[in-house]
């Protein structure tokens, strides 16, 4: 991971629209291309996938969206008006799908499995699909109050939505990193009893602030969750930690061998034999009640990833999923976001803000969990 100079995006359809980015963030879906996903990576892709700014220039078809305009950019890019996207499916545009390799919308900065569209930790984005795809926002509330609509906000969102925890429920969320965090939040203001399972202390103090009932990593953890669910456990689950789970050591190992071989066999062993570190979702399954459902936010690349598909059947375990549909939630999430009472807590989850030449060195900090990192943002302004 380096920090370089590269050409000035440019306008190449009718319907694109030039940002320049005043925030943009590390997500931990980065974190899988810094690592899990770098056969897939060619030297000089640009990454990035939450990002927002000011709209610079338009392409000669866009109309909704204006210069001067300030925009959130979403991770998914989708065009609006496909069979898709007309039913919320905006992760599965029909319109920028990478049919080459078998995958649903086009995304910013996340490799040859996504369209390798150049991302958002940069000065400047090309943002095709413009008209539709960029949310306008206000201009006189913080950015940190507007960055997280373009991927974690709405993705915690989706996934509590999935999770379809009945009123006056109960939810575990697995994980508190800013996903993680957002959905623990998400489930409190809903009204639910959170419970969330996390083995960094900053992160469950993060968590406690706003209401939801947390624990370390251990056996004893679950126990407890149960205990306070009449023995049953929680209604639904969120697997909020995705295919790098902790205590997953032969998965682990197995990431290590295809991250270090070259480029097309790598590519091959992940599409034929790769495996996710599962511990979180085997511990997710085991968590919830008989009839309850587990949502994963999470993300997950494997192909052969193994289920214990007995218990799942036996215990009527519902089990929903997917990229989140940006655009759907978004009329949902302004108004909580813009609220002067932030609701959601969007102003306490950035730990650190740095100038964008010190990216390299925070994707290390990030994934590394140092220095109480929780959700790092990136200024292209400051120097």
């Amino acid at each position: 991971m380096s920090v370089q100079d590269v050409p000035d995006p440019q306008l190449q359809d009718a319907g694109d629209a030039i940002v320049r980015i005043t925030s943009t963030a590390i997500c931990g879906s980065d974190l899988h291309l810094y690592e899990v996903l770098g056969p897939y990576m060619t030297a000089g892709d640009v990454l990035g996938h939450e990002s927002m700014g000011i709209v610079e220039q338009i392409g000669s078809g866009v109309s909704r969206v204006q210069v001067g305009d300030r925009v959130v950019v979403p991770f998914n890019i989708s065009c609006g008006h496909c069979w898709m996207c007309s039913r919320g499916l905006q992760s599965q545009c029909e319109t920028t799908q990478v049919t080459e390799q078998g995958s649903g919308a086009s995304l910013f900065g996340f490799s040859k499995l996504y369209g390798q569209v150049p991302g958002g930790q940069a000065e400047q984005l090309r943002v095709p699909h413009a008209d539709y795809g960029l949310i306008t926002v206000g201009k006189d509330l913080p950015d940190e109050r507007y960055l997280f609509l373009s991927d974690i906000l709405p993705t915690a969102w989706q996934g509590v939505k999935y999770a379809d925890v009945p009123e006056g429920g109960s939810l575990a969320v697995m994980g508190l990193g800013p996903v993680g965090q957002f959905a623990a939040r998400i489930g409190v203001h809903l009204g639910n009893r959170v419970f969330a399972i996390d083995p960094v202390p900053e992160r469950r103090a993060m968590a406690a602030r706003h209401g939801v009932e947390v624990f370390d990593q251990t056996p004893l953890s679950v126990d407890a969750i149960r205990e306070a669910t009449d023995g049953r456990g929680p209604d639904a689950v969120v697997d909020a930690v995705g295919m790098e789970a902790h205590g997953s050591p032969v998965a682990r190992a197995a990431h290590q061998v295809v991250g270090h071989l070259p480029k097309a066999v790598g590519q091959k062993a992940m599409e034929t034999v790769g495996i996710d570190r599962l511990a979180a979702l085997h511990a997710s399954l085991d968590l919830v009640r008989r009839g309850g459902t587990v949502s994963l936010s999470g993300v997950y690349g494997g192909v052969a990833s193994p289920m214990p598909l007995l218990s799942m059947f036996d215990k009527q375990i519902q089990l929903r999923m997917g990229q989140c549909n940006v655009r759907a939630w978004t009329d949902d999430l302004l108004p909580l976001v813009e609220d002067p009472s932030d609701p959601l807590g969007v102003t306490d989850l950035v730990t650190h803000r740095l100038p964008l030449e010190e990216a390299a060195s925070a994707y290390e900090t990030f994934q590394k969990k140092h220095d109480g990192c929780i959700k790092v943002v990136l200024d292209p302004s400051r120097h």
